[in-house]
């Protein structure tokens, strides 16, 4: 059987959960002034999300970008997921279409979660470490997300362990005022020292005195107390 947008659409719909639909435009912040104001949910888990994707594999690429302009949160993880899935099996060409499909509809990924899932794969994995004058561009942008998502695309270079880009952009959001932009320093900053220690210890004897305290709370997560109590007493 051939299965097609609408019966994608339908099962997600299906797959709703009036509960969750009440809890998660909370645990996102859709508030009023929040950063996911607006935001609309189903209610339907990651798990399920990604059960979907699998079984939608073969769904066309530009059935994944309408699916990109719902209002609904989780159609938009879907279809991130899907993208993903193009992505990977895709030729250079269908890869660097699919990168560009992303760029010209950031807006569409408008939450942490979003970020978090996909721009190491979509742009991370497309530039692998050969340029990093977009994320340069976006990690100065007074827009939220593509400041988050220049700083998770590094994962994608932390994980081949080409720290380079990484650092650079750290440096560039240590003064950012959101607490989401913090984290996810932090957490960049811990998955390299997971891989190299004594880089990020570099990093941060330069730069933990700059660093917001959530910042520097999750970069140094693993390491041990008298190590945290080193770095927590240098920061601001």
């Amino acid at each position: 059987m051939v299965l097609d947008l609408k019966d994608l659409r339908r099962e997600l719909k299906k797959l709703s959960d009036p509960a969750k639909a009440v809890f998660f435009p909370r645990f996102f912040k859709t508030g009023p002034g929040e950063y996911g104001a607006g935001d609309k949910f189903r209610g339907v888990t990651v798990p399920a999300q990604r059960k979907l994707a699998r079984a939608y594999q073969d769904l066309p690429i530009r059935d994944a970008e309408k699916l990109l302009d719902s209002s609904f949160h989780e159609d938009r993880l879907t279809a991130l997921f899907l993208l993903i899935r193009h992505y990977r099996k895709g030729d250079e060409a269908q890869k660097e279409n699919i990168h560009r499909l992303y760029l010209r509809k950031w807006k569409r990924v408008n939450n942490w979660d979003l970020v978090d899932s996909s721009a190491e794969h979509l742009v991370g994995a497309n530039l692998d470490g050969k340029n990093s004058s977009l994320l340069t561009k976006w990690a100065k942008s007074s827009e939220l997300w593509q400041r988050r998502i220049a700083m998770i695309a590094c994962y994608h270079d932390i994980k081949k362990k080409d720290f380079r880009t990484p650092l650079k952009i750290a440096a560039l959001l240590l003064r950012d005022e959101e607490d989401l932009i913090h984290k996810a320093v932090g957490w960049m900053l811990r998955e390299i020292g997971k891989r190299d220690e004594t880089v990020e210890r570099k990093f941060l004897d330069r730069y933990a005195a700059k660093m917001p305290r959530t910042m520097l709370r999750y970069a140094i997560e693993r390491f041990p107390e008298r190590g945290r109590k080193r770095y927590l007493a240098m920061g601001r």
